[in-house]
């Protein structure tokens, strides 16, 4: 029986409504029961009005007619293509032996050193002889325990014996000084930051497609430099206090920030206190082997009148310490991802912060300038009035409010003695060479037999002038580059010179003694040095 056009045209548009809303076996069973109502021709007629394949049709047809309960699936167990695992048993070991190869597998993967992405292992595998894509590698991946992730940092290097211990004796001193109503404070150095137009780790809300324009590169600016945050983190008030330095990191500016914060808010908040414990870290400017910390200290105790005690946190735990995770990741969270433009930014920021614990924090600029290098001596740290605990007393000590010990005279740079002038005789003077001119020539008459060639083309420098800068290059260990700057020559040059006159010294059985402390009239070089070094840096700018 034929089917009339209007039929197929009623079910075209039955089945363009219906089929979106429908699955594969659903569609199915449809066109089967379209076929079966039409009866002769019913499986063409449906098969064209779908623009499906008569088998289809059929299939859905037979379906019916077996009177099956529903699936509740819409393939029958086992239907559909076979699992890439099952059909290649070899895929799955030599998968584990990639993403494990010094544990399951071979040390020499060639993945062992390359960035191990879903894409990467699928191309390794299918040069192995496995066909299976990125996405299946990562379903198996996921069946056998894997995912994705970072590095975690847990590792804290070498374990001291008694760490446990320090904990526990910390806590205890601790929680005395807190029962008694005394001030108890975590300090450190929060990471050095770079002010200016760079960079800040972290996102803002912003207009689509205006992010904040930053420098390229992270080269800190040489009027701005950098921002030195010293905190202070009140344990008992849940207060913070940040010092914001500019110049260098050191045990007087980490003391001076806790003087700071002592006379703007430790004060009024303790009263009656008449002691003080520091929890620090066992490094840095706070460390406890830093003599100038311990001195600085007492200086602090004798001005206050407190009793400083000083617990170290065991080496390698300095993330352990209780500032880092109540005061310094919440000031790193609340000026994320702006860039810290100037002082005042940063100062404000910090100043900002605050918790729903709550946490409040005050901030200020020190503009003063701390000078590295402070020595003390023994007798100094013997006249300390410090008292070392009976356990641990390194990491454990305290510093009594005696007379104000005598800080030596570092704070301020001392005025260095008038430099010689520069004068190009100056370069075979007998200080920097150890030797007279006459000793001077004689050296250069013995080398020039063997040294003195005029292979190629001329030589840049007179022979006695190499000879002059080989001995203040193993003398007073002048680089290559410096005596290329005072010798007006290039630094390959002077790099090719220095080598063949090392080579004959040796030939000759010659050695040049190097100074047992380096010359007075080597600062004059320096400075000739850095005049130079300025005035072609000017040239390349304005040219």
């Amino acid at each position: 029986m034929r089917i009339p056009d209007e039929t197929r045209d009623q079910l075209s548009a039955k089945f363009a409504v219906l089929f979106p809303h429908l699955d594969e076996r659903q569609r199915r069973l449809l066109m089967g029961t379209e076929a079966r109502l039409l009866g002769h021709g019913g499986i063409r007629a449906v098969a064209r009005a779908a623009q499906v394949s008569e088998t289809t049709v059929r299939n859905g047809v037979f379906e019916l007619e077996s009177g099956e309960e529903p699936l509740g699936r819409v393939r029958r167990p086992g239907g559909g293509r076979k699992r890439v695992a099952d059909l290649d048993p070899g895929v799955r070991p030599a998968l584990l032996a990639l993403v494990e190869p010094d544990e399951r597998g071979d040390p020499m993967s060639p993945l062992r050193w390359t960035v191990k992405s879903t894409r990467t292992i699928a191309a390794e595998l299918a040069r192995a002889g496995h066909r299976i894509s990125a996405d299946t590698v990562g379903d198996l991946l996921r069946e056998e325990g894997f995912s994705l992730q970072a590095n975690a940092k847990t590792l804290e290097g070498s374990q001291h014996p008694d760490r446990d211990a320090q904990f526990r004796y910390l806590n205890e001193q601790a929680r005395e000084h807190r029962d008694t109503g005394q001030p108890v404070i975590s300090v450190d150095t929060k990471k050095k930051e770079l002010v200016g137009e760079f960079k800040n780790s972290g996102r803002q809300w912003r207009p689509a497609g205006e992010p904040v324009p930053v420098g390229v590169h992270d080269f800190a600016d040489p009027q701005l430099g950098k921002a030195v945050p010293y905190g202070i983190y009140d344990l008992s008030a849940n207060t913070g206090w940040v010092n914001v330095g500019t110049d260098h990191d050191t045990a007087a500016f980490a003391v001076e920030s806790i003087r700071r914060w002592w006379l703007g808010q430790g004060r009024a908040a303790y009263p009656r206190a008449t002691r003080l414990l520091i929890t620090a870290d066992a490094g840095g400017s706070n460390g406890y082997r830093t003599r100038a910390w311990k001195l600085e200290l007492a200086q602090l105790a004798a001005e206050t009148g407190l009793t400083i005690t000083v617990c170290h946190l065991p080496p390698g735990t300095s993330k352990w310490n209780k500032i880092e995770h109540r005061l310094f990741s919440h000031i790193t969270m609340n000026w994320s991802g702006r860039p810290l433009t100037s002082h005042e930014v940063i100062v404000q920021s910090i100043a900002a912060t605050t918790t729903r614990t709550g946490l409040h924090v005050r901030a200020e600029l020190d503009t003063n300038t701390y000078p590295t290098g402070v020595r003390v001596k023994d007798a100094d740290m013997a006249a300390l009035p410090l008292t070392r605990h009976a356990f641990h007393g390194d990491w454990n000590y305290a510093l009594h409010p005696q007379p104000s010990p005598v800080i030596p005279a570092a704070r301020a740079p001392q005025t260095p003695e008038p430099e010689p002038e520069w004068h190009q005789a100056l370069l075979s003077d007998p200080a920097l060479t150890g030797m007279t001119r006459r000793q001077l020539n004689d050296l250069t008459e013995i080398l020039a037999p063997d040294g003195d060639t005029r292979r190629g083309r001329p030589p840049r420098l007179t022979f006695p002038d190499q000879v002059l800068a080989t001995v203040l290059h193993l003398r007073d260990a002048l680089a290559a580059e410096p005596l290329a700057v005072l010798f007006g020559t290039s630094r390959t040059a002077m790099h090719r010179t220095l080598q063949k006159n090392r080579r004959l010294l040796e030939t000759h059985g010659i050695t040049i003694q190097p100074a047992t402390t380096p010359p007075t009239t080597l600062a004059a070089l320096q400075a000739r040095i850095q005049a130079q070094t300025g005035e072609e840096n000017k040239i390349k700018t304005t040219g």
